[in-house]
């Protein structure tokens, strides 16, 4: 019956989605007549899928709003003063959204990270197409954009400080959805788990734990412009435990147990990317390796769900002396050059190798649990799989992601009880 009812709304909506794309609300959203051309991940805001996230859930309107703020916006402080508002309340919403605050917005699933998303994309591509009434320098509006970013994806709204005292504090990163050009209807449940726990206290063993979040993008230029040192590097020391998040393999959990310094050049969602070495401050000291002090043993017995949960040692290398890379199951040998940590070599790998290098780098190895959780791909369900013919959600594609969001809060309860009492010497 549910299905019967989901499918029905959708064709419902289709024929409101047929309508509003010929709104003067759609045409502001792509409009870019006058301004910068869209990015490859704006220009895949004009598929119907993306409009159709967008309008299911409330978040259709946020872009024009946004482009008529922007319009009344008379000099540059005024524009960042929109910009920084407009982010913030974004993030907000969806969080908001996430936890089951305020109206729902339209029929799709309170838990869908996917709405963030497109309409972040539909913002920053409002704000790069914008002409203002004063000079605006190519610099002031990649600063405009980079404050949008950061406010839309929670970097400038974390509060470890929050909680009251015995309350330890957790950092945790997820992702945007990627592989689009594939299913453009791809969610993430790494940014589904951060909305669903952003600011949220947990109960552990060792006491209550609060969880503040932060979603990054997928694209290897942040990274490399160190969008993820910036965003991390004042609240690691403050933080009890950290965990950064992506999604990984079909039906299991990997706790990657080391993380390497090569990027294997993979598209990311501006469909771009090369083979090479991370990019990090201070090259001369970069190690090749870098490892989890997550409480991996702990994690990986306790019973936290659905879906298994694995402590993945295996590693890509070339070894000391060699030309060919080898898959090593125990990890790295000494001397050997990093072709694949854990996690692989895209961005999985490399966000959890620059903040596990962040933390040793501010000498906090021997005291901050931390490290990389790859989670289960999240699938539709089953009759769903083709994107040229499925529909944008269905009742096992929410439980999955639901399974995978409330996994992802037990494994972090284990871990900062397992890492409370290593602390303790117990």
């Amino acid at each position: 019956m549910a299905l019967v009812r989901l499918r029905t709304g959708a064709l419902a909506v289709g024929l409101t989605l047929a309508t509003a794309l010929t709104t003067p609300a759609a045409t502001a959203t792509g409009a870019t007549a006058t301004g910068a051309a869209p990015t490859v991940e704006e220009q895949r805001l004009d598929r119907t899928v993306p409009r159709e996230i967008l309008l299911r859930s409330g978040f259709d309107a946020l872009a024009e709003r946004f482009a008529r703020r922007l319009a009344d916006a008379d000099s540059p402080a005024r524009a960042r003063r929109v910009v920084v508002q407009e982010g913030t309340a974004l993030w907000r919403r969806a969080v908001d959204r996430a936890q089951g605050r305020g109206p729902a917005g339209g029929d799709l699933s309170r838990d869908d990270d996917r709405p963030l998303y497109w309409a972040r994309l539909a913002m920053t591509r409002q704000l790069r197409a914008w002409q203002p009434g004063f000079a605006l320098s190519d610099a002031r509006r990649a600063a405009l954009l980079d404050q949008l970013e950061r406010t839309s994806r929670g970097h400038t709204d974390v509060r470890l400080d929050g909680g009251g005292k015995g309350v330890r504090r957790v950092l945790v990163t997820g992702f945007d959805p990627f592989t689009l050009d594939r299913d453009v209807r791809t969610s993430n449940p790494s940014g589904a788990a951060a909305l669903a726990l952003d600011g949220t206290v947990i109960h552990t063993a060792a006491g209550p734990a609060r969880v503040e979040t932060v979603v990054f993008p997928v694209r290897w230029e942040d990274f490399t412009r160190g969008t993820v040192e910036r965003a991390l590097r004042p609240y690691l020391p403050r933080a009890d435990l950290f965990a950064t998040v992506s999604q990984g393999r079909v039906g299991r959990f990997d706790v990657e147990r080391t993380n390497g310094a090569w990027r294997g050049g993979s598209p990311d969602n501006e469909n771009t990317g090369r083979a090479e070495t991370v990019p990090v401050g201070d090259p001369a000291s970069q190690p090749q390796w870098t490892s989890t002090t997550l409480p991996y043993r702990p994690v990986t017995a306790a019973d936290t769900g659905r879906f298994p949960v694995y402590d993945n040692t295996s590693v890509t290398e070339v070894p000391a002396g060699g030309t060919e890379a080898v898959v090593r199951p125990d990890g790295p040998t000494p001397g050997s050059t990093a072709r694949a940590g854990g996690g692989g070599n895209y961005l999985s790998n490399e966000i959890a190798y620059r903040v596990t290098l962040l933390r040793d780098r501010l000498g906090l190895h021997d005291r901050l649990p931390g490290g990389h959780l790859h989670t289960p791909v999240l699938q539709f369900g089953t009759g769903n799989t083709d994107p040229a013919t499925g529909t944008v959600t269905d009742p096992e594609f929410v439980r999955n992601r639901l399974d995978i969001v409330a996994q992802v809060r037990s494994v972090l309860a284990v871990a900062v009880a397992a890492g409370a009492r290593e602390r303790a010497g117990g």
